[in-house]
């Protein structure tokens, strides 16, 4: 409904600043650019969805080789110490326990198609724990939160959107991602932890929040002590390997399950080609408007508005042409990705702002459709404090992403 609305938005209002440019200002040209807008736009739309078919299927089916060779069920695994400590009002042993662990492990890998059934079947498991059957339970936001805060492993299709608008180097905004994704998580579970009084202060949350801290502080002052040009390379160089070798995990993993492996990707990569297909029309929807909303001079006015407000707080302004993104993000994936488009289309795949929104893309989640559809799912009306914590999670991420972008980019 939210999007329905931004959607309507980006016409009305490109077609009220249409018409005062050409009464007022006697701009013959603002309507001729607003419909070559909509013909250019569809036609990117459909060939950046068409040139995603073969990476998708890549991707696709590595995921798959994973997924049965019981990848996620070693996250996990792994996970499982400390989401004890984060969900305190879940009996122990209780079955909810490993459907929230593997649906958060398949998000971490990307595995979206598996992780939003696993995401539901915890939640109706979580509401047969609720004592107030409208109301969301603790461990219910809590769960939220961590998926809203969006925490990725691998974000492939930033980097198929990446490869797709021809950036020199995909993958070099993976690392970035990793450590903004970490702090808009890191930034959820304090926050959630605060409002549901969870202590934090434990031996297995410190180690494993303070190791992970340490680990990401190490890594931002390692890089800070390269210039530009040994970073990018150090950057995409890292990047590329642990890409390479999560492959070769998988397909390891697979060998061990003693499954078919060639079998196990040709299944997943079909459904690359599925996926490539449906999105066709989200994102010809999408940046059309967008298209629409640009040529009219709306969008040049939001991004003069905000840059005029940082510069007269003594700010830089780079980053303004990628704030759409992450103003999208939390009300819609398929208009961030748009935007996210959009700012690579305009700027550039290596651009500064190119690659910021990017990381703007992978740092957080679409916050309100996740609690519409997980809250939905199971009849919750009063969100409590949910809305509250996703958002402030969204916000860290925004933050994080600008401040590591500077430090990467800059």
């Amino acid at each position: 409904m939210v999007l329905n609305w931004i959607w309507i938005g980006f016409f009305i209002i490109a077609f009220v600043i249409a018409v005062i440019k050409l009464v007022f200002w006697g701009d013959f040209d603002v309507f001729p650019a607003m419909m070559d807008s909509t013909f250019s736009s569809s036609k990117t739309a459909f060939e950046i969805s068409l040139g995603l078919t073969g990476v998708l299927s890549l991707w696709l089916g590595i995921m798959k080789i994973g997924e049965k060779g019981g990848v996620v069920n070693v996250l996990a695994k792994l996970l499982s110490p400390v989401f004890t400590k984060l969900f305190p009002d879940i009996p122990k042993g209780h079955p909810v326990t490993g459907s929230i662990f593997m649906n958060i492990a398949a998000n971490m890998l990307g595995l979206d198609n598996a992780a939003t059934p696993l995401g539901l079947k915890a939640m109706e498991q979580l509401q047969d724990l609720n004592q107030k059957k409208d109301t969301a339970s603790n461990p219910m936001i809590m769960f939220l939160v961590l998926n809203t805060s969006g925490l990725t492993l691998i974000p492939i299709s930033i980097l198929v959107y990446r490869a797709q608008m021809g950036a020199a180097q995909p993958t070099d905004i993976f690392i970035p991602i990793l450590l903004a994704t970490f702090f808009s998580t890191l930034s959820g579970i304090i926050i959630t932890s605060f409002f549901q009084k969870i202590n934090l202060l434990n031996k297995t949350m410190l180690l494993t929040l303070g190791g992970a801290a340490l680990v990401v502080a190490t890594v931002i002052w390692g890089f800070g002590q390269m210039d530009s040009i040994l970073m990018n390379k150090v950057s995409t160089s890292a990047a590329n390997i642990m890409l390479m070798l999560i492959i070769i995990a998988f397909i390891l993993a697979g060998v061990r399950k003693k499954i078919n492996v060639y079998d196990a990707f040709i299944e997943g990569a079909k459904e690359g080609f599925t996926t490539a297909v449906r999105i066709i029309p989200y994102l010809v929807a999408i940046l059309v408007g967008i298209g629409v909303f640009r040529a009219s001079g709306a969008m040049d006015m939001l991004i003069d508005g905000v840059k005029y407000g940082v510069e007269a707080c003594g700010g830089n302004t780079d980053f303004v042409g990628a704030l759409p993104t992450a103003l999208m993000k939390p009300l819609s994936g398929s208009g961030a990705r748009g935007m996210m488009v959009d700012a690579m289309t305009t700027y550039g795949a290596d651009s500064f702002v190119g690659r910021l929104s990017c990381i703007f893309q992978g740092s957080t989640d679409t916050t309100f459709y996740i609690l519409a559809v997980y809250f939905g799912s199971v009849g919750i009306v009063k969100t409590r404090h949910a809305v509250a914590c996703g958002l402030l999670a969204d916000l860290a991420g925004i933050i994080a992403a600008i401040a590591i972008a500077y430090l990467f980019f800059g």
